[in-house]
């Protein structure tokens, strides 16, 4: 049996020893649904837990607690925002975003062109995946009902300059979303200082757990809730609290610190570095300070993507191909076609996304078996050199 090295850590992460010791009381102790004043102990003592947690995920993103909403993850705060504002605006029926959204951003826009409740304005990007500004200043206008740009990009790690996107929405008044589900705790976020109206994460990114995420919502905001009952969540989102998910989804805020970032970071870098060696790969997305400290995304010509995938899976080596939410098909990634690349480069990329577990030892004997994977494909491709 072949050692386990885990890189696709962008699709999701182990949960942390200790965030799953602060979840256990509210599944065997305290698991009363939340209550408000003169509730029995258990509801008081789940409501304290809620309230703190969700005072704790305001202050890492310099919200107040009020404007913070738990959700059951990124996709529902990323449909809660689009919808949501969609719904609650009907005077306005334009949408901008990108070309290389997240498929919870840009399906709910297909869906909701074909229904013919919006026209959307799709930005174009560069060779690293960096968006058009002039391009957003030129289609953005008072017909705008939102403007959605993800954070950081989940396939090639481009980090937007957010600060500089939410002042050209301000200055057109028009609400700005950003889906900061990837770049959430590894690039600091402050929602008043880069004039953001929404933002969605999710805890399972950063070693929290599982079907737990939050949308921020600026006081004053126009939203209608997607899901209706009673007036949890502020009204914003009906059903019972996930207390045990929403203390994991703060502790998991609190355990990270710079180290673990500088560290990954490091890795990126070496491992990059290594993998760049091998003849014809190329590297997707920009360099340094504006890439995810976590993200590594290489094409290897001539190969198929899914190929070094299932030789790799068979060495212990996980990784994604082409759009991770895509590896079931054979449709090449969005992404990498919005970057200007061929079909051929979407089917040949491969993600390597790590976290602070992984080790320089695990990148050595990563690189030295996609080195090896690589040159045996290449050996059988029916795609000539």
């Amino acid at each position: 049996m072949p050692r386990t090295v885990y890189l696709d850590n962008a699709t999701t992460t182990a949960l942390d020893p200790e965030v799953l010791e602060s979840m256990k009381p509210y599944f065997l102790e305290w698991y009363g649904s939340p209550t408000h004043e003169y509730g029995h102990t258990f509801g008081l003592k789940a409501r304290e837990a809620l309230e703190e947690s969700r005072e704790a995920v305001a202050r890492n993103i310099g919200a107040n607690p009020e404007e913070v909403i738990f959700t059951s993850g990124g996709t529902e705060s990323n449909n809660l925002a689009i919808k949501g504002s969609v719904l609650a605006n009907k005077d306005k029926q334009h949408l901008v975003t990108s070309r290389i959204e997240h498929t919870s951003v840009l399906n709910v826009a297909k869906s909701l062109e074909r229904t013919g409740h919006l026209r959307v304005s799709y930005l174009n990007v560069d060779g690293e995946g960096f968006i058009d500004l002039e391009q957003l200043k030129n289609e953005t206008s008072q017909e705008t009902v939102l403007v959605s740009v993800q954070h950081a990009n989940q396939e090639i790690g481009t980090i937007q300059d957010i600060e500089e996107i939410g002042k050209i929405c301000h200055e057109k008044k028009v609400p700005f979303h950003v889906d900061a589900v990837q770049s959430f705790t590894k690039v600091p976020i402050n929602v008043k200082e880069m004039n953001i109206d929404l933002l969605s994460i999710s805890a399972h990114k950063f070693h929290g757990p599982k079907g737990i995420g939050a949308l921020y919502v600026k006081e004053g905001l126009k939203l209608k809730p997607l899901i209706e009952g009673e007036y949890h969540e502020f009204g914003y989102r009906s059903g019972t609290e996930n207390i045990p998910g929403a203390v994991g989804f703060a502790k998991a805020v609190k355990v990270v610190d710079d180290s673990q970032l500088e560290h990954m970071r490091r890795l990126r870098d070496y491992l990059m570095k290594r993998l760049l060696e091998v003849p014809d790969a190329r590297l997707n997305g920009p360099r340094g300070d504006l890439r995810l400290c976590n993200n590594v995304n290489i094409t290897f010509r001539f190969v198929e993507g899914e190929s070094v995938l299932l030789h790799l899976d068979m060495r212990g080596i996980i990784v994604t191909t082409g759009s991770a939410c895509f590896s079931r098909t054979l449709e090449p990634s969005h992404v990498i076609l919005a970057l200007g690349l061929k079909h051929e480069d979407a089917h040949g990329s491969a993600r390597f996304s790590l976290s602070k577990y992984n080790t320089l030892e695990e990148m050595n004997y990563t690189v030295e078996n996609v080195r090896d994977v690589v040159e045996q494909l290449r050996v059988i491709s029916p795609v000539g050199r």
